[in-house]
């Protein structure tokens, strides 16, 4: 349990994608696990690098796993890039959108207002995955680049895992359009600060009194790393145990699922 491991942890920072479910496959009893974070006196929010739901989406989401959190326990990188965006343009700006309709929705409850390829007036690009990916959007989005638009991904994971295995993610096709324009993006979620940041500003605890749990090396815990955090790895999404045990620093607990973690051996 935690507590055998850490003795002064006072809030979870939880990923979702490959720690709490697989898609539509949840690890283990989700109601039971928050259940008994509630006993255990532990603040919690969760925090994902996944753009292509709205924050009320992964409520809904979780209302059908059987669990219902406030809104403040949720955050995502398109909410991050939202939160950038509404503070370095605080009258809005025009958006070029690489991603789905649910991003777009969120930037625009941040009050940007979201282009089309034949307007010309713009001064971002967002890109995240798309699952309509297609070469005039990649086109489009590399000339903005070029011309100066201000370039923003919403994260950089590379693939995301689902029942088929790992597929294509935000970080591939963010990847792409920094070869095609020469440009690095700006990232809104893990490893970069932004999102962690936000998390302990609502969960009102210190670095050194939060736990990180994710199930990929290079974001989850490399970024709680350099925020101070505590960091527990679980095997249930993208990192293996063999991945881990070469990693440098290593994450401070690895365990097969959220459940070893959470609840009494």
């Amino acid at each position: 349990m935690i507590f055998e491991y850490f003795d002064t942890i006072n809030g979870l920072i939880l990923d979702m994608d490959g720690v709490l479910w697989n898609d539509h496959q949840p690890f283990g009893d989700l109601p039971g696990i928050f259940k008994r974070i509630e006993e255990l006196d532990l603040k919690v929010i969760l925090a994902t690098n996944n753009a292509s739901r709205t924050v009320e989406e992964y409520h809904q989401k979780l209302k059908g796993f059987g669990v219902n959190l406030e809104d403040w326990q949720v955050i995502n990188s398109a909410q991050s890039a939202g939160i950038f965006l509404s503070e370095e343009y605080q009258n809005g700006c025009n958006v070029y959108v690489v991603g789905s309709s649910s991003l777009k929705r969120t930037l625009e409850a941040y009050g940007m207002r979201i282009v089309h390829e034949d307007e010309a007036d713009v001064q971002a690009v967002v890109a995240s995955i798309d699952f309509g990916l297609s070469y005039e959007k990649l086109k489009h989005a590399s000339l903005l680049i070029r011309s100066g638009c201000e370039f923003i991904g919403t994260n950089p994971d590379a693939t995301y895992p689902t029942p088929e295995g790992l597929l294509p993610g935000s970080g591939t096709i963010v990847g792409a359009l920094e070869i095609a324009s020469g440009k690095k993006a700006k990232i809104m979620g893990k490893p970069e600060p932004l999102m962690y940041e936000i998390a302990l500003k609502r969960l009102a605890l210190k670095p050194e009194e939060t736990l990180a749990i994710g199930d990929r090396l290079e974001t989850d815990i490399a970024g709680a790393q350099a925020a101070g955090m505590h960091t527990a790895l679980v095997l249930t999404g993208v990192s293996t145990l063999a991945q881990a045990r070469d990693f440098s620093p290593q994450p401070e607990v690895i365990v097969q699922e959220l459940t070893d973690l959470i609840f009494e051996k």
